[in-house]
């Protein structure tokens, strides 16, 4: 459900887990990271109809400035940033400083209810960050935006439409390199995308309620500060 939330959904993926002390988070770094390919390959259904839903509509020429900057930080740092950031403490850090970059960036007034050139590049290279797990590249983008100017409305609508490549063509990369390496687990594996998918498809309208129609994005904010707070503790004590 978190892919259409703007509270990370890597951060969940990393830090439940652990909060819960299941024993997915000690399985190894290819299982779980071919599950999660499976969860994100799920998820992307849901997150294409939310998009295709999402009003204004997306302005196909300006797409590309929204993916080329994670698409080109992506194949770039894809490795170290897996290697050195995907810890628990670095991703409850990210969470937190994410979350608090959200609700500073949604304190300034709403200008505009279109997005133009300079709304896109920056909403990119928003999502360019968001390759460090814990700051959602959701959150990210919304965070671009409003620091534009857009309004909650057009900020959740441009934020929807540009993770949708970017996700569909991570997902397919990284689901190419994992079954050439042949790690896989058939019924986990569907499992968990269809799982996501239902979970995806439940949060469809609670992303336009919460990027669109909510009056501030403190609560979300605050969600964000709680969870990092509380991952950041048990990384701290592990």
């Amino acid at each position: 459900m978190t892919e259409l939330v703007p509270v990370s959904s890597s951060a969940h993926l990393a830090l439940v887990p652990r909060l819960l002390g299941w024993r997915y988070a000690r399985l190894g770094a290819a299982e779980r990271k071919t599950f999660e390919v499976a969860l994100h390959a799920g998820s992307a259904p849901a997150l294409a109809l939310a998009a295709a839903a999402a009003r204004p509509g997306p302005r196909w020429g300006l797409l590309p400035l929204t993916t080329l900057p994670a698409a080109a930080v992506g194949l770039a740092f894809e490795r170290p940033i897996e290697e050195r950031l995907g810890g628990p403490g670095s991703v409850a850090l990210a969470q937190l400083c994410a979350g608090a970059a959200l609700y500073l960036a949604d304190r300034r007034p709403a200008a505009r209810a279109e997005a133009d050139a300079r709304d896109h590049l920056a909403v990119g290279l928003g999502q360019a960050l968001a390759l460090v797990p814990g700051v959602s590249r959701a959150g990210a983008a919304l965070t671009a935006a409003r620091l534009r100017g857009l309004d909650r409305p057009a900020a959740a609508a441009l934020a929807l439409q540009a993770a949708l490549p970017v996700t569909a063509g991570a997902t397919a990369l990284k689901g190419v390199r994992l079954a050439r390496s042949g790690t896989r687990d058939g019924c986990a594996m569907a499992a968990g995308a269809a799982a996501a998918l239902a979970g995806g498809l439940l949060a469809r309208g609670s992303y336009m309620r919460l990027a669109a129609g909510s009056p501030s994005y403190a609560p979300l904010a605050a969600y964000r500060a709680a969870f990092g707070l509380a991952a950041l503790a048990l990384a701290r004590r592990g």
